[in-house]
């Protein structure tokens, strides 16, 4: 008898799902719309944009719309600007701090969505917020050409705005990741506070009392001086540059940041224990 030969498939191994760039685009915009709609529900999204738009108007009043003057935002945005270095660590302090301290971190890592587009979707998010925070400003723009005698010209004003964003880019990379490296968002806010307010300090007071050639390299280094030229109708590329690379370097430092382990919670204390009644003595028996 004539054993019959069967056919056996060729093994294949299984095919590893990859990762396209459809999905963490996707990834990332989801996550950039659950960011944006988390600061739009909570009230401290709402304080945030209140207390600027406050101190930006206090701002605008006092200092721009000053008779005789020309009609110019210059101070305007350079206040601004100053200001974004305080409201940006308070709004994105929370942006991966909170997710390790409510233990929803390591699910959202073990998730389709990579490291890269979970900080990518999160920053896209603050800076969305960021947008609409600066939106309520350009009643201010309105207010100003409807005083003014001979209307501003839109030009340094539209580069301003581009400034406020390209500044408020740097400092959300800058909150995002001392946000990625603590698990408290308190010591995220004040490092990321501390880091922005000293370079702009240290910049403006440091830089020329030093010897060259490291007063050069500090000075080249300042915020304030690339976002003044803005305003005066001077968007230099290198400016823009120089915003755009350190932004991505720092975000690119936040995805190298190792996963944040999960704060525990505080231990609760056992509820106590019913108080316990003496038992009640036997009564003597009675004798014959």
């Amino acid at each position: 008898a004539q054993r019959r030969r069967t056919h056996r498939p060729p093994h294949t191994t299984p095919k590893r799902k990859t990762r396209t760039g459809g999905h963490i685009m996707s990834a990332a915009l989801a996550l950039a719309r659950r960011e944006l709609s988390s600061l739009l529900r909570t009230p401290a999204g709402w304080i945030i944009a209140a207390l600027y738009a406050f101190l930006t108007t206090a701002v605008f009043a006092l200092r721009t719309l000053d008779p005789g003057q020309p009609a110019s935002m210059r101070f305007f945005f350079a206040t601004a600007a100053s200001l974004l270095a305080v409201v940006m660590p308070a709004v994105s302090m929370r942006l991966l701090a909170e997710e390790a301290r409510a233990g929803t971190l390591e699910p959202l890592l073990t998730s389709p969505a990579s490291h890269g587009s979970i900080i990518v979707g999160k920053f896209a998010g603050v800076l969305a917020y960021t947008a609409l925070m600066l939106l309520p400003t350009l009643a201010l723009v309105v207010t100003l050409i409807a005083v003014s005698d001979r209307a501003p010209d839109p030009g340094p004003i539209i580069a301003g705005y581009l400034s406020l964003m390209l500044v408020a880019a740097l400092y959300l990379a800058l909150g995002t990741l001392t946000s990625a490296c603590t698990s408290s968002q308190t010591l995220a806010f004040l490092a990321a506070f501390l880091i922005a307010v000293g370079h702009l300090i240290g910049t403006a007071q440091l830089a020329p009392r030093l010897p060259e050639p490291a007063s050069s390299w500090i000075a080249a280094s300042a915020i304030n001086p690339r976002v003044a030229d803005f305003p005066r109708r001077i968007i230099d590329l290198q400016h823009v540059a120089f915003f755009t690379i350190l932004t991505a370097w720092l975000l690119l430092l936040a995805t190298s940041a190792p996963p944040l382990p999960r704060t525990p919670p505080c231990p609760t204390p056992p509820p106590p224990l019913p108080p316990q009644t003496p038992p009640s003595p036997t009564p003597p028996s009675a004798t014959p």
